[in-house]
């Protein structure tokens, strides 16, 4: 994996720097495109380039059956999760359970990646794989 080096002064780089011409009302050509992370996580590369191809992706394959479960299982637990957190009966239980975790070795350090960690499992609990 490449390694970008900033010089002194610049801290990182974020949003588009380089995008396609438009020609005739469409683009043709790379995206470059960098992001900075900003939320508290455990990785510490925390900037990232991508180039992307403005071409349209068609897939070949159709969806497999685990690829559906996957998406089902991101998109319910990501639902439980919202809700979880505008849960007033839920959040000072959640917050204190959070703080008791984060220090042990295996525990989440975030608190959304502790309400994944929970409603992830509440879902695979609900939904045992066969």
């Amino acid at each position: 994996m490449g390694v970008v080096k900033y010089a002194t002064g610049i801290d990182y780089v974020k949003g588009s720097l380089a995008k396609p011409s438009k020609k005739d009302g469409h683009s043709c050509g790379t995206y470059l495109i960098g992001t900075h992370r900003e939320a508290p996580t455990e990785n510490p590369n925390c900037t990232r380039l991508f180039v992307r191809e403005n071409d349209v992706y068609d897939r070949k394959t159709p969806l497999s059956s685990d690829e559906m479960a996957a998406r089902n299982r991101f998109a319910a637990v990501s639902a439980s999760v919202a809700a979880r957190r505008k849960d007033l009966s839920k959040i000072t239980a959640d917050q204190a359970a959070f703080v008791a975790q984060k220090d042990d070795p295996d525990g989440k350090k975030t608190m959304t990646s502790f309400l994944w960690k929970l409603e992830g499992d509440a879902y695979d609990t609900q939904h045992p794989q066969g």
